[in-house]
């Protein structure tokens, strides 16, 4: 696979910066591209989303997150038909409550969140430039805009 994109690793780091600041003190924590293990052929998948969040009281040094409770990806021009197939085995999970997909072309989000009743909806919810993100596992919101922040794309749009 080839390297991402300067921008789509400063997302990255961006969106990690502003998860980990909003869980200091709680039980969750964010990791880096971890291993998740869906529950679809699970002897033989393991998939890697750019960042989790997992709440699990301890990782027990394991390869994968068991449980986790957020998973983002991050959308190239390059990976986006891929990773949007990715997101259907990640909702395999049975701790997965909220799916994040974040363009890494233009300011906007996708957000796919989990009914109360287990169900996952049918189309995600579109999170534009201006918008706040709310991730609700998480009781987080913030500025969809602080994700850009330090790209081309913030200082395009004026946002930095």
């Amino acid at each position: 696979m080839a390297p991402a994109s300067v921008t789509h690793g400063i997302i990255q780091a961006n969106v990690v910066g502003l998860l980990r600041n909003h869980l200091v003190g709680s039980h969750c924590y964010v990791v880096v591209a971890p291993g998740v293990i869906p529950r679809v052929r699970s002897e033989d998948n393991l998939w890697i989303p750019d960042v989790a969040v997992s709440c699990e009281t301890d990782d027990q040094g394991l390869r994968a997150l068991t449980e986790p409770t957020l998973v983002v990806e991050i959308l190239s021009t390059t990976n986006r038909a891929w990773t949007r197939e990715n997101v259907w085995a990640y909702a395999t999970i049975p701790t997965v409550r909220e799916i994040l997909l974040i363009r890494s072309t233009r300011l906007a989000a996708e957000l796919i969140r989990r009914e109360a009743d287990g169900t996952w909806p049918a189309n995600s919810r579109p999170v534009g430039a201006e918008a706040v993100l709310v991730l609700e596992s998480l009781d987080f919101s913030y500025p969809l805009s602080a994700v850009y922040e330090g790209t081309h794309l913030a200082r395009v749009t004026g946002g930095g």
